[in-house]
């Protein structure tokens, strides 16, 4: 009895550890993992579950199939050491590592590579915990680990402490790690910026396989992890963030009209009103496609009486009434934004609904003529059409100098544009959809910045470009196509150089990875 659960073990254990027939570097790499790292958490191709757990949060169902190339095996740390050892493990064997915390990333590419290679996940998913220091002074803080949610940090943070509050982005099943590494815009940013302008420390792995926090890192590349992008430049396994106070009640408006109804001079007018609204209201517009409808969503740190003149007085045309404004707790206004009516633990599920989609971006700088709204609309009606959605920016996010962070996008933008193409599986491959938000896009050029022409790295777009590995290093010229657009040039050569003094040899790469600015160049 003995003997036979004790090879039981030893086969269990096999299949895990060395049951993916590869390189002598990718055993290796595998047998070196199962060394050091708890081999239920480990799970290579030929493991029951590894399907499972590859699936269990990618949001993108085009990269379910049986071409995607998928990681040599997945690592779901339990612990930073596990993390440590895993990159430890893969400089040893020359097996690079992509990292995923919630599989939002538009382009999958936390967990699948666009070019044959091999190639480990370390997912993040069990590294979820939130410590709320709500006395801490001059005010409160949390550290939160990269595997958390939005919306568990939102929960967190505002369960016990209504007037407590985090400002970010609105989708609750969105990962902090890559949500942060990127800039991350939200419905409060024109009053309290973005995540990254409120990170004050942070734990990373480097590239050497050690945990290092802010004052061991170095300044420079704390500036460069909060908003330079994720995967670049190690993995951060936490951060630590100042809350913000919020009032006791807020109010979140919503009014749709059809397109038939006025849209055109109500899109014309919220493009110079949204930006240039007091700082603690949010005035967000979404184009329909669809529906065939324009929906303006507010949110305003007070009350529906005193949210309601001032849109009256600033924007009569939208015509907001009572009847239109909901008040509740800010937390409740988390999860109402995004699902109506229901209880706060929504925010806690962590499952999201995959789909079929593609989606760009833009940032505007000067106001889209009125004439130019009729020719963009009738895109909202062809065949395959998707959503446009609009936030404004203005107020605090554009009071922060643009090397303040990497993300470039402050004073002078008026907003940033999402396009979004979804589609089922049982139409025609996504073609009619793809193609209308290509074409959009492109026509949209000439309303939108140009030289670069910005984008938000956020909304992961690899049309615009991807890296050129040349002697087993990203090269920086290749890099610059995209990265000025997420960036800016003075941002995206600082970033690269951070990149060549903390990862020389590009350990940490993917196809939109920061390249490092060697001395060569």
């Amino acid at each position: 009895m003995l003997r036979s659960l004790a090879l039981v073990l030893i086969l269990s254990f096999s299949s895990c550890c060395l049951g993916t027939p590869s390189s002598a570097s990718s055993d290796g790499f595998l047998q070196c993992l199962c060394d050091k790292i708890p081999s239920e958490l480990i799970f290579t191709q030929s493991s029951l579950n590894f399907t499972d757990v590859l699936l269990s949060s990618i949001q993108e169902l085009k990269f379910t199939t049986n071409t995607t190339v998928r990681p040599l095996c997945i690592v779901t740390a339990a612990r930073a050491c596990h993390v440590q050892a895993a990159v430890r493990c893969g400089r040893l064997h020359g097996v690079r590592l992509r990292v995923r915390s919630g599989g939002h990333d538009y382009e999958g590419l936390s967990y699948r590579s666009r070019r044959p290679e091999v190639f480990g996940v370390v997912d993040l998913a069990n590294l979820r915990a939130v410590a709320v220091s709500a006395d801490e002074l001059p005010e409160p803080t949390a550290w939160v680990e990269s595997g958390a949610t939005l919306g568990e940090l939102y929960y967190a943070v505002a369960k016990d402490n209504p007037e407590l509050a985090f400002p970010a982005g609105v989708c609750p099943t969105v990962g902090v790690g890559g949500h942060f590494s990127g800039g991350g815009i939200g419905v409060m940013m024109r009053r309290f910026g973005l995540p990254i302008d409120r990170i004050v420390d942070a734990k990373l792995v480097n590239a050497d396989g050690e945990l290092v926090d802010r004052a061991a890192m170095g300044e420079d590349l704390f500036w460069a992890i909060r908003g330079g992008g994720g995967e670049s430049f190690g993995v951060v396994v936490s951060w630590k963030v100042s809350l913000v106070r919020v009032p006791p009640t807020v109010a979140v408006a919503d009014v749709k009209r059809k397109l038939a109804e006025g849209a055109i001079d109500l899109l014309a007018k919220w493009q110079e009103v949204a930006p240039n609204l007091p700082s603690d209201i949010n005035l967000r517009a979404m184009v329909r496609g669809d529906e065939a409808k324009i929906q303006f969503q507010a949110m305003y740190l007070g009350t529906c009486d005193e949210l309601l003149p001032t849109m009256s007085s600033r924007f009569p045309e939208l015509n907001i009434t009572s009847a239109d404004c909901n008040e509740m707790t800010w937390l409740k206004s988390a999860v109402f934004i995004n699902f109506g009516d229901v209880p706060v633990e929504e925010l806690l599920k962590r499952a999201a609904s995959p789909s079929f989609s593609k989606k760009k971006s833009d940032y505007v700088r000067r106001a889209i003529p009125r004439g130019a709204w009729h020719k963009i609309l009738p895109w909202l009606t062809m065949k395959g059409a998707g959503v446009l959605v609009m936030e404004p920016h203005g107020g605090f996010i554009g009071a922060v100098p643009a090397g303040s962070t990497p993300y470039p996008h402050r004073d002078g933008v008026l907003y940033n544009i999402q396009y979004v193409a979804s589609w089922s599986a049982k139409e025609d491959g996504g073609s009619a959809a793809e193609s209308w938000i290509s074409g959009l896009y492109s026509f949209m050029a000439q309303y939108v910045t140009q030289s670069p022409r910005e984008a938000y790295v956020n909304y992961r777009d690899l049309d615009i470009g991807e890296n050129v590995v040349v002697n087993d290093v990203s090269t920086f010229d290749s890099g610059k196509v995209w990265g000025e657009r997420y960036f800016g040039a003075a941002n995206f050569e600082r970033l690269a150089k951070v990149k060549a003094a903390v990862d020389p040899t590009d350990y940490f790469r993917n196809e939109q990875s920061i390249p490092p600015l060697l001395p060569s160049y």
